[in-house]
This record gives C-alpha cells, sequence and structure tokens, in this order.
C-alpha cells in the first residue's frame, strides 16, 4: 500500500472516530435532556390538573371531556389521583389505564414524595400533592412522540452527516497527502536520473524549510560523498596501478637485458640485486595498501582494547632501528606524566604502522637521519612529536600532505609512494586523535594529540 493511500485512510479512520464519540455523545446528551424535559412536563400537568380537581371549577365529567378532546390532537398526558388510603380519587381514563398503580407503587410513592420512571415507552412522574392538610399521590403518565421523532431525527440527520463527512474526508486526504509528498515524488523522479555513471546530478532543494529540504540536502551530502568516492577511487586505482608497473616495467627491463647476451657472475649479481630492489619496493607497496585497506575498515570491524601508547611507540623505535640500523632516533618521555595517560583504547598493530611511517618518514628527509620523539602532556591529552631538520614543508604542501598519493615537490629524491602520511591520518582519526604538522627554520614536525 501507498504512503498516499496509508495516510489517507488513517487520516479517515481517526476523524471517523472522533466524530463518532461526538455523535454518540450528541446523541445520549439529546437522548437524556428529552427524558428528563419531558419528565418535568409530566410533573407540571400533574399538578396543573390536580388544581382543577381541587381548585377549580370544572368538574369530574368535563375534565373527562377535556382529556378525551386532547387525545385526539396530540398524546395527552393521564393522569390519576388516589388519597393516602390508596383510593382512587380521580382517573382521566379508568378504562385505559396506562399505569395500572398498585399499593406497593403508591407507597414508594408516598415515601419518596417524588418518583420517575418507565413502564414500556411510556414515562410516568409520581408525585405528592397537598390539599386541605391531606396528601394525595399523583401519577401522570404519557408516551413522548414528539420528543421521540426529535431524538430519531437526529439519529437519522447523524448518520447521513457522517457517511457524507467521511466521504468528504477521505477526497481531502487525498488531495492534501498528493499535495504534502508531491516533493517526495518530485525526488523520486530526479533519484532515478542519477546512476554510477551520473554522480554529479543533485537534488532540487525546495526553498521551504521542512523535513523534505533537510531530506534533500542530506541526499545531496550523500551523493557528494559518493562522488567524492567514486573519484577517489578511480584516482586510487590509477595511481596503484602507476607504482605497481613502474617496479615490473624495471624488472622486466633489467630480466629482458639479461637474457640478450651472456654476462659475466658479477653483472648477473647486479642485474639480480636491481631486481630484488624492485621486489622489495613492490613488497612495500603491497603492505602498505594492505594496512590501508585494513585502517578503510569500519571502526565497528576493528579491534579495539586498552593499550599503552609509549609501549607501542618503543615497539615502532625498536622495528624502525632493526630495518635501518643508520637511523638515528631520541625517544623523550617526559617522566611526569601519570601512567593512566598514557592508556588509550585502540588497535596496537594499527598504531604501531602509524608511528612507523611517522618515523620513518622523520629519518628519511631529515639531514642527518635522525628523528627525536617527544612525549608530553599539553592542556591535559597526551602530545606526541615526531620532528626531524632538514627539508621544511612549504605551505602550499601543508594542505595536500595528508591526501593519498601526494608527494611535496622536494621530495621526489627520495623513495615513497604517498601512502604513509595519508594511512597515518586514518588511523589516527580512528583513535579519535588529531595529527597536524608543521614547518619552521630546516625544522619538520608531526604532533599527534589524544
Amino acid at each position: 500500500m501507498k504512503v498516499r493511500t496509508r495516510l489517507t485512510l488513517l487520516f479517515t479512520l481517526v476523524t471517523a472516530m472522533l466524530i463518532s464519540f461526538y455523535g454518540v455523545a450528541i446523541y445520549y446528551s439529546s437522548k437524556e435532556a428529552r427524558e428528563t424535559s419531558f419528565y418535568t412536563e409530566l410533573k407540571s400537568e400533574a399538578v396543573a390538573k390536580a388544581n382543577l380537581f381541587f381548585q377549580g371549577d370544572l368538574s369530574e365529567k368535563e375534565m373527562h371531556q377535556l382529556y378525551k378532546n386532547n387525545t385526539q390532537t396530540l398524546s395527552e398526558v393521564q393522569v390519576a389521583i388516589y388519597d393516602s388510603g390508596f383510593n382512587l380519587v380521580y382517573h382521566d381514563d379508568s378504562k385505559v389505564d396506562y399505569v395500572k398503580e398498585n399499593a406497593e407503587m403508591l407507597s414508594k410513592i408516598f415515601k419518596s414524595k417524588q418518583l420517575f420512571f418507565f413502564l414500556d415507552d411510556f414515562q410516568v412522574a409520581g408525585i405528592v400533592y397537598s390539599h386541605k392538610g391531606k396528601q394525595y399521590a399523583i401519577t401522570a403518565a404519557a408516551y413522548d412522540q414528539y420528543g421521540y421523532n426529535s431524538i430519531n431525527h437526529l439519529l437519522t440527520i447523524s448518520i447521513i452527516s457522517f457517511i457524507i463527512i467521511l466521504v468528504l474526508i477521505y477526497l481531502a486526504g487525498l488531495f492534501l497527502s498528493k499535495k504534502a509528498l508531491s516533493p517526495a515524488v518530485k525526488m523520486v523522479e530526479q533519484i532515478k536520473r542519477i546512476n554510477a555513471g551520473k554522480l554529479q546530478l543533485r537534488l532540487d532543494e525546495s526553498e521551504e524549510k521542512g523535513e523534505f529540504h533537510e531530506l534533500e540536502k542530506s541526499f545531496n551530502q550523500m551523493l557528494e560523498r559518493l562522488d567524492h568516492s567514486f573519484s577517489t577511487q578511480k584516482h586510487f586505482v590509477s595511481n596503484i596501478s602507476h607504482e605497481l608497473n613502474t617496479p615490473l616495467a624495471a624488472m622486466t627491463a633489467e630480466l629482458e637485458l639479461a637474457l640478450q647476451k651472456n654476462y659475466t657472475q658479477e653483472e648477473y649479481q647486479k642485474i639480480i640485486l636491481n631486481a630484488l630492489t624492485d621486489v622489495k619496493n613492490m613488497s612495500k607497496l603491497s603492505g602498505s595498501l594492505m594496512d590501508l585497506a585494513k585502517a578503510s575498515y569500519d571502526p565497528a570491524e576493528i579491534s579495539f582494547s586498552e593499550i599503552r601508547i609509549d609501549e607501542i611507540l618503543m615497539d615502532s623505535y625498536a622495528k624502525i632501528r632493526k630495518e635501518n640500523p643508520q637511523y638515528t632516533i631520541h625517544l623523550n618521555i617526559d617522566p611526569e606524566i601519570d601512567e593512566q595517560k598514557l592508556i588509550h583504547r585502540g588497535n596496537p598493530y594499527l598504531l604501531l604502522v602509524a608511528f612507523n611511517n611517522l618515523i620513518d618518514n622523520a629519518c628519511k628527509y631529515a639531514s642527518d637521519d635522525t628523528c627525536r620523539i617527544d612525549v608530553a602532556l599539553v592542556a591535559d591529552h597526551l602530545s606526541i612529536q615526531f620532528i626531524n631538520n632538514g627539508i621544511t614543508i612549504s605551505e602550499k604542501d601543508h594542505q595536500n600532505i595528508f591526501k593519498p598519493f601526494y608527494r611535496a615537490e622536494n621530495s621526489f629524491d627520495k623513495k615513497g609512494y604517498g601512502i604513509g602520511l595519508y594511512l597515518t591520518q586514518k588511523i589516527i582519526d580512528l583513535h579519535d586523535a588529531r595529527i597536524q604538522v608543521s614547518s619552521g627554520k630546516n625544522t619538520t614536525g608531526f604532533q599527534i594529540v589524544f
């Protein structure tokens, strides 16, 4: 079922329930009002006939005649008068007795002074009337034909109106839901035109602020991210192909050259050494790409645990020194740092990769192959700085240094792929930390703040 139809039916159902409650309340209040009003009329009629009988100039015969004349034109009230001994004093028409009073009924009337009740469709009012020191029980009964006709007419009109109103509400609901959901229909039509080859298309954002405006805005932001992701992926694949092709082409050339003629043992060793260097470069690139893939996982899929940052730094220090004995690394940890400040939730493997990249970069671009690592507290947050002396980074490169496969203009003489810093930033972001770069006179520093 479409949302438009569902909303219309729900709207109609809720309205029908409200109207039904209102109609039932009106009907029963009108019914109660009719009964109360008619009991009041019966009481007034009983008192009026008692006054005529006891105090008027009309004889009993004339009162009977008056009653008979009135019954021909309207539903006349039938009155009966009994004394305290339950003896009949007067009756409008004893042959057609609506009430059929008995001693028990008359006793209740004398006791309660006033009694109202139903006999089939007839309403009966019983009152006590005093005359010359004596008390009489008077009953007045009649069928409220006019009142019942009014109530039935009200019920008929209510049912017909209810049906007509429901139809009108359903039609109005269809119209309003169509108008309210028209932005959604328009969005669907525009979304159908967007595919992988047309991610540059965007939804038209309505000027009117509201839920649909927020939805259009959010959808366009999602398209921006997808477009950026697709572009990055294409760029990423293109760069990977280029980076892998370079060592493969060099290896192919070296090996083809080796097959063309006979070489001395020293020359073959040189060729093999060159090929081995290219293989190592490919292995290093492949490892970087694997680390990048791991850092790109959903954070919910990455295992985090309580780790000590200083221990990860020490492991990174040992690994870099083992692979590059020519590097000099100075690790300075402020002794006043509380041990708890060194504990952080993280993934030890990914943090080790990040620290390795920063230390390797610092030593590789330093003029003296030296990296200084300072661990201290900055505004009660753990700060780690990787500082070297040598090649500095320009302001222009500061904005792009963390982009994938980007390399600064003054770094092309050094071996690299432009993945390390991009990977490092992704890992640092995963650990709810931030990384920033700064350059001074012959000095470059990367700072991580947890």
